[in-house]
């Protein structure tokens, strides 16, 4: 019994291997174009994965049409603006900037810009509000500073 659960695990992976595409190419500098915009490229149902990368069957769709349109003499350009023109920006891992990308583009800068702004201003609340109530009598009376100093002291007599 051992031995065929044994055997059994031993085989199991043998059958979980997948498909390895292959792809033959006239020339070097044609292989090196496919491989470069299969990593250049995301794949559309995967989200963070290059069309290299993927198992999924939209990717194995996706570099099938670049090895076609290479075999037909595309030139990358072509590609790529094919591509986009199908899935749209996304499939760009460096989308452009335009009016769509602005906030992809510029928001993190804005959103550190803003933390920056609010750091300054508490900071400058605390300089202006000291603990120990030390800054604070500039601001009150010679009664209400006593009776702040006698709170503070916990000695407050109301």
């Amino acid at each position: 019994m051992k031995h065929l659960i044994f055997l059994i695990l031993l085989i199991l992976p043998l059958s979980l291997k997948a498909a390895i595409d292959t792809y033959e190419f006239k020339d070097e500098a044609t292989r090196e174009r496919f491989n470069k915009l299969t990593f250049e490229l995301r794949c559309p149902k995967c989200q963070n994965q290059n069309l290299q990368d993927s198992n999924s069957p939209i990717a194995t769709d996706l570099r099938n049409e670049i090895y076609k349109m290479l075999q037909a003499g595309s030139d990358d350009a072509e590609i790529v603006d094919f591509m986009v023109a199908r899935y749209g920006d996304f499939v760009l891992y460096r989308p452009p900037v335009n009016q769509m990308t602005y906030l992809l583009w510029y928001g993190p800068a804005g959103l550190v810009v803003i933390g920056v702004v609010v750091v300054v201003v508490i900071s400058r609340k605390k300089k202006k509000i000291n603990v120990q109530g030390e800054d604070l009598d500039t601001h009150l009376s010679d009664e209400e500073s006593q009776r702040l100093k006698n709170i503070l002291k916990g000695e407050d007599e109301k």
